[in-house]
């Protein structure tokens, strides 16, 4: 891994903070599950203000947990976002930048060698599965979940297959499952219900011993789609409905809005259920649980975010790399362990997960990574480290990038552009909104932070804005 770069230094290299008295990790090692939803809005949860849909599982994690306000996502869209969660690193240094597709089935891979969350994970002894969408290599690249550190596997290897919630087939480790239910045009197989019951035994299979799961569930990513049982029902006739035609490659769905409140509830559902597995296994005093979102909410398929004001108060959606598109909710509990009924303030980002999990399990690091352990934040210890910068780039709609330093923030968009690259400046602090640009004003900052731009990442030889390699 190179290290060629200024970034890496603001990386931590931590130890445990196991030396120390105030900061005690569990005498017991913590089982972790962390629940990553596809497209999840900031603002489509109870807790985030959603008014709307109903989502009293989760809001009721965050009641007896700690609710985060600026966590950030890797990317704007899936692939480099899952990239970043899973290497711990921004995407000026991650191999993975972009939804890169892979024909016929899978998109662009991690390098056979590198060091993942689940790798890490299984350096300390856990169990380790991933149940949902993978998204970040393709069946037979060294990029699957098997070979990247997971035990066990069940979901789609391709978020391009992802987008039907009844695909022909879905992957049990390495193994391709066929679903009978759906072949020959058959919908009766929901992909969620059975990532669900996966996710479920895999929590049942490995109750008497460490494990760490990723539920990575699609909902509500498009396309708008699920059983119209009770859940759909309590939205069926809540609307004023135009029916979505499927024009931009989707299925048609007649009543967009009751489904898509629908999908966010149903994910809500599934969280209920885990708590409850928990609690029957005897394992909810000893698990940490994280919730959060893989970016802003999507506009495919005959979904409306304007209609559910799914960025809360946050501008932007999935592919601005405005708030709206990389802020997202993240909601952690462990009882005894983190404080519930908390708001909290800190700045993270899903590049601080490993080195968080890292000092979880009393790990040292080798790899470098961009981020910083929230462990104190999360068990209220003392000295919490804070980021020098947060930053973002993204491959489409002719390049844009992102860079936040304390509460100011910068964005360069159209970067390939033939008239070449705008700038803007937002102080978040007055503007969470983004809506004045004051790059006129502040010219110092403005000239710190486009240096800074080209500064903290790395040029790839496969995402590089459309220029050479340099």
């Amino acid at each position: 891994m190179k290290k060629t770069n200024l970034a890496f230094a603001s990386g931590a290299m931590l130890l445990a903070a196991t030396g120390c008295n105030e900061n005690k990790l569990p005498e017991k090692p913590m089982n972790v599950i962390y629940i990553l939803a596809d497209d999840l809005g900031y603002g489509d949860i109870g807790c985030y203000g959603q008014e709307v849909i109903k989502t009293p599982n989760i809001d009721k994690m965050a009641a007896e947990g700690m609710r985060f306000t600026q966590h950030y996502a890797g990317c704007t869209v899936s692939a480099p976002s899952r990239g970043s969660l899973m290497t711990g690193q921004h995407t000026g240094h991650t191999r993975i930048r972009g939804n890169m597709e892979i024909k016929p089935e899978g998109q662009f891979p991690m390098e056979d060698n590198t060091f993942t969350i689940a790798k890490l994970m299984k350096q300390a002894g856990y169990t380790t599965g991933l149940f949902g969408k993978w998204g970040i290599g393709h069946p037979t690249s060294e990029s699957t979940p098997p070979k990247m550190g997971f035990d066990d596997f069940y979901g789609y290897n391709c978020q391009r297959m992802a987008h039907s919630y009844y695909p022909p087939h879905l992957w049990h480790v390495d193994e391709k499952v066929i679903l009978e239910g759906n072949l020959e045009g058959k919908r009766e197989d929901y992909s969620q219900d059975l990532v669900h019951e996966h996710a479920i035994n895999f929590i049942r299979e490995n109750k008497d011993k460490p494990f760490f799961g990723m539920f990575t569930y699609t909902l509500p990513h498009a396309e708008l789609s699920l059983p119209h049982d009770s859940i759909y029902a309590m939205y069926e006739n809540m609307f004023d409905e135009t029916p979505h035609n499927g024009f931009d490659g989707y299925r048609a769905v007649e009543k967009p809005r009751a489904t898509f409140a629908a999908m966010v509830t149903r994910l809500d559902w599934y969280v209920g259920e885990i708590f409850k597995e928990l609690k029957a296994q005897g394992l909810d005093k000893n698990t940490m649980v994280i919730f959060t979102s893989d970016n802003g909410p999507h506009r495919e398929g005959g979904a409306n975010p304007d209609f559910f004001k799914s960025y809360g108060p946050l501008k932007g959606s999935k592919r601005d790399v405005y708030e709206g598109g990389i802020r997202v909710p993240m909601i952690a509990w462990a009882p005894e362990m983190i404080k519930g009924g908390i708001e909290n303030d800190h700045i993270s980002a899903f590049w601080d997960v490993m080195p968080t999990f890292a000092e979880l399990t009393g790990q040292k690091l080798d790899t470098a990574t961009d981020g910083i352990s929230f462990l104190p934040t999360l068990f209220s210890w003392k000295g919490q480290q804070q980021h020098e910068y947060l930053y973002w780039e993204f491959h489409e709609l002719r390049g844009r990038q992102a860079i936040r330093k304390g509460n100011w923030k910068a964005m360069r968009q159209n970067i390939s552009s033939a008239e070449g690259a705008s700038f803007e400046l937002y102080d978040l602090s007055k503007d969470l909104h983004e809506d004045n640009n004051v790059a006129a004003e502040y010219p110092e900052i403005a000239e710190e932070l486009n240096k800074m731009m080209d500064e903290v990442r790395v040029p790839s030889e496969y995402f590089n804005f459309g220029f050479k390699k340099q």
